[in-house]
């Protein structure tokens, strides 16, 4: 075995992504009117109230009530045996005004509530990540309602704003010049009287087809999923200032179905040769496209994928995405075998307004990525360009609930750019991290013609990317490993005779808070003289690419929880 070049690039955690939590001018919480640890009252000019939380406590029904009036119901993990974080409120809209919170049981830290002008965190949590996004604070799952518009890239997605997991789904919402740095921005949607808010997509509305623009800024369309007891069905909001405030369409839901209970995630695009709005929905087991004029009334007309593909789990998070004369369906399972569980799998065909007509045999199974942490992958709508950009959760459903992060949980993989290539005169989808990515570079190191047994120290308190070629001369196995000083390490390997390439993180650091989480997950490649790999090491995440993410190899993205240490070693 013979590694022919190494290069390591240190990636800067520079940018606006926040952490720990810290408050400011804080009220001291004997100010207010406690009522048997089950409901508090104050009247305040603070912004924020802060409620202790306890990460594996009860779920408790919370309501706000504002001047008597009963504002919403949410479910927060009030502490009862200890603070493990605290949950900020948003006062702003009510300064002045009575406000109470009220629980539907007794918790015993409710009295140690606080009041603050700002709550803001300290980036430096641990297995916060320096260049993978994550939310502010709280629970974070599929990305929803991606669109550019006026220079800026829209990410908004599945959020709790009042705790550490699933649960009370809103929608959060950040933006960004270059996909790479984030600035946050307020919560987008909260639940309703319709429901709570689950994944969508967002659009522009260039024709003003739905009447919602009333100035020179194109209307923002969002179409969303809300749940509840009596089923799913699909809604609409509109922003007429860059996605700053949102307005409920006063006729919600715009689409509902009977007997659907799983009928979800509406993708929204503009087919110009009907002049129409396509949606797609994942139902079921299946896949639904819907057409409509104005973005408000819509026609059925169309299913796909009863028979084709993985079935393992409800289908979920649907995209139709088209590259010249050929189609890329992309679907998302939420459980695909006990060994990956959550996965994003693809078709390719085409489209033609109505309906879309699959190239594969119904049994052929295409994935966008072999790893254990790669869900929920959607694209932004409008790229400059047509460029298919698109962005993967970065976790698993078997354990996204348990995974040892503090104050928030869950990050977003690495932005990739999809593209169509041609194999054996079939059709298949590349993906490879975005050219923005390398504006994160720092200072690059070298390492030529590297043999067995080299290590070279790089600190774990950074984030950094590692290039590898590696010539396989005569070996059967091609491995190494990224250990720190505890001996923790996850393990990279090339099967050159099963031409197959494996990570291994059962020993990467902190394993135990889920029997199905210390995997070694195993992918097939092509057979070649030299390979080349781009490793992107994040603090609690490992994503590989292997020979530009061609087939039949995809990346590999998988989560890791190493203890801290001095060193991480190669």
């Amino acid at each position: 075995m013979k590694i022919i070049k190494l290069v390591i690039a240190v990636l800067f955690c520079i940018g606006s992504l926040i952490g720990m939590a810290s408050c400011s001018n804080t009220e001291k919480s004997e100010q207010f009117s406690v009522t048997e640890n089950v409901a508090i009252d104050f009247s305040t000019e603070k912004n924020v109230l802060l409620l202790p939380c306890e990460d594996k406590g009860e779920e408790l029904q919370a309501t706000i009530w504002v001047d008597d009036k009963k504002i919403d119901t949410y479910i927060i993990r009030i502490a009862q045996n200890s603070v493990d974080y605290w949950t900020p409120v948003d006062l702003s809209a009510w300064k002045g005004k009575k406000v109470s919170l009220k629980l539907n049981k007794a918790a015993a830290f409710l009295k140690e509530a606080k009041l603050a002008d700002t709550f803001e965190y300290d980036y430096n949590e641990p297995f916060r990540p320096a260049y993978h996004f994550t939310p502010p604070y709280g629970w974070m799952n599929d990305p929803n309602g991606m669109v550019y518009y006026a220079g800026e890239w829209h990410l908004f997605y599945q959020f709790n704003p009042f705790g550490t997991r699933w649960q009370n789904m809103s929608w959060g919402h950040a933006v960004s010049a270059d996909l790479t740095h984030w600035q946050h921005l307020p919560v987008a949607l909260y639940p309703d009287s319709l429901g709570t808010i689950f994944s969508g997509s967002a659009v522009v509305d260039e024709t003003n087809s739905a009447g919602f623009q009333t100035g020179s800024e194109k209307t923002l369309l969002a179409f969303y999923t809300q749940a509840e007891r009596g089923g799913q069905w699909q809604s609409l909001a509109y922003s007429n200032d860059k996605g700053r405030t949102w307005t409920k369409y006063a006729g919600n839901p715009v689409l509902k179905k009977a007997n659907a209970p799983d009928f979800r995630d509406p993708k929204v695009f503009w087919y110009a040769p009907t002049s129409k709005w396509i949606m797609v929905l994942a139902v079921g087991n299946h896949a639904e496209f819907y057409s409509s004029a104005n973005a408000k009334d819509w026609t059925f007309e169309s299913g796909f994928g009863a028979n084709y593909g993985s079935h393992d789990g409800v289908w979920e998070c649907p995209d139709l995405l088209q590259f010249g004369e050929k189609w890329v369906l992309l679907i998302s399972n939420d459980r695909v075998s006990n060994v990956r569980h959550s996965a994003t799998q693809y078709f390719v065909g085409s489209f033609d307004g109505h309906a879309f007509t699959c190239d594969f045999a119904p049994a052929e199974q295409h994935w966008l990525d072999y790893g254990k942490d790669h869900y929920a992958t959607v694209s932004w709508a409008n790229a400059p360009a047509d460029r298919k950009i698109v962005l993967p959760w970065m976790s698993n459903w078997q354990y996204a609930n348990d995974v040892p992060t503090k104050n928030f949980r869950s990050a977003m993989g690495l932005p990739r750019k999809l593209t169509l290539v041609q194999d054996n005169g079939k059709y298949l989808v590349k993906s490879y991290p975005v050219e923005e990515i390398q504006v994160r570079r720092g200072k690059a190191g070298n390492v030529p013609d590297v043999n067995t047994n080299r290590i070279f120290d790089v600190p774990t308190n950074s984030a950094f990317e590692i290039l590898l070629e590696i010539e396989s001369q005569s070996a059967k196995t091609v491995g190494f490993n990224l250990k720190n000083s505890k001996n923790e390490s996850v393990e990279f390997a090339f099967y050159l005779q099963k031409n197959e390439f494996s990570v291994d993180r059962a020993k990467s650091g902190i394993v135990n808070f889920n029997a199905t989480f210390a995997t070694k997950s195993v992918a097939p490649i092509l057979a070649k003289p030299v390979h080349t790999l781009r490793i992107f090491v994040d603090k609690s995440s490992v994503e590989a690419f292997l020979d530009g993410g061609e087939e039949p190899f995809k990346p590999r993205i998988s989560t890791i929880f190493p203890r801290p240490s001095s060193s991480l070693a190669t």
